[in-house]
């Protein structure tokens, strides 16, 4: 126990000084950093339980508030620790399966894991509730917003240019043009970076953990994921939702951006599933994941839409490629 406390301790001293870190530099270093400021504290939890990497949450923001204020310090807790210990803890968590099923090993117990699938919805309600509260912060209504995010792109501006170079005078009716429509994608866009964040360092952190044998769960069979089956009916009832006006309109674009993420993640599990075993599976992979990255916006849509359609037409169960087995912790 004490040796976990050390660990949390260390990892929540890495987290914070990541966290610091991206407050400094380059734009685009800035944000790199703050995407995996929670790795560390996703390490402490996958690696050595979720009261691990509370800890590592809880040494970061007290580090965060000595050498901070304390809303940078909620900012940290809010949004990087305490997210990361709640996954961390749905990652971890079991209960014994169905006793008809046969133990691989006649000393371990059957266990079934808490669902993959349920974790990204998950994290993207809680990205989601981030990017309301990013919302919150700017603004108690959309004319205070569109002020908010006026003074950052005239803030942003001269920052993006090029050294030397002649500040760009925008009149007053461009910057509120340019607010509109920052206004129009920010909940979305939010919640899909922080979704992403979430997301990425967990995957990561249980790679790191899986190869030095500390997971203390099987690795999933990520190409399989499944959704809850309320969660189409939730997404299409969000996307509805964009028609209101205001911040109702405003809530739902931020709830929706998540689970827009969390079925282009369907999708591309879909599409990896379904190319097990083809000799021209690594191509498509690459060519895919090219094409994500350059294409962007119209790609992801797509992707997002097949996985939509898993839900109907079972696109996984009529393929012949035959399920990979999960990686156990100690391989």
């Amino acid at each position: 126990m004490r040796s976990h406390s050390l660990i949390g301790i260390g990892l929540g001293l890495v987290a914070a000084v990541v966290f610091a870190s991206a407050t400094t530099g380059p734009l685009f270093a800035r944000f790199l950093l703050l995407f995996i400021t929670p790795l560390a504290i996703a390490l402490a939890g996958l690696g050595w339980g979720w009261r691990t990497a509370a800890l590592a949450g809880t040494v970061g923001t007290a580090l965060v508030f000595v050498f901070s204020t304390p809303a940078v310090a909620a900012a940290f807790a809010l949004t990087q620790a305490a997210p990361m210990a709640v996954l961390t803890y749905l990652a971890l968590l079991s209960r014994p399966a169905n006793e008809d099923v046969p133990s691989s090993d006649d000393d371990a117990p059957n266990l079934e894991w808490y669902p993959p699938g349920r974790i990204v919805i998950w994290a993207a309600v809680l990205a989601g509730l981030m990017a309301i509260g990013t919302l919150a912060l700017l603004g108690n209504d959309l004319d205070q917003l569109r002020r908010s995010l006026g003074d950052v792109i005239k803030q942003a501006l001269p920052a993006a240019l090029p050294e030397g170079q002649a500040p760009m005078q925008l009149s007053d009716v461009e910057v509120a043009a340019l607010a509109d429509i920052a206004l129009s994608i920010l909940p979305g866009a939010s919640a899909l970076s922080w979704m992403s964040s979430l997301l990425f360092n967990l995957w990561l952190a249980g790679r790191v953990t899986l190869a030095s044998g500390q997971l203390g769960r099987p690795w999933p069979d990520l190409a399989a994921l499944t959704y809850p089956a309320y969660t189409p009916l939730a997404f299409g009832a969000l996307l509805l939702g964009l028609m209101m006006t205001g911040y109702p309109g405003l809530v739902a674009s931020a709830m929706a951006g998540g689970l827009f993420l969390a079925y282009l993640l369907l999708g591309l599990a879909i599409i990896h599933y379904t190319t097990r075993g083809q000799p021209w599976r690594p191509f498509a992979l690459w060519a895919l994941y090219g094409s994500l990255i350059v294409v962007n916006v119209w790609i992801w849509i797509v992707v997002a839409i097949l996985g939509l359609a898993e839900t109907v037409l079972h696109l996984r169960a009529r393929s012949n490629a035959a399920p990979g087995p999960p990686l156990q912790p100690n391989t």
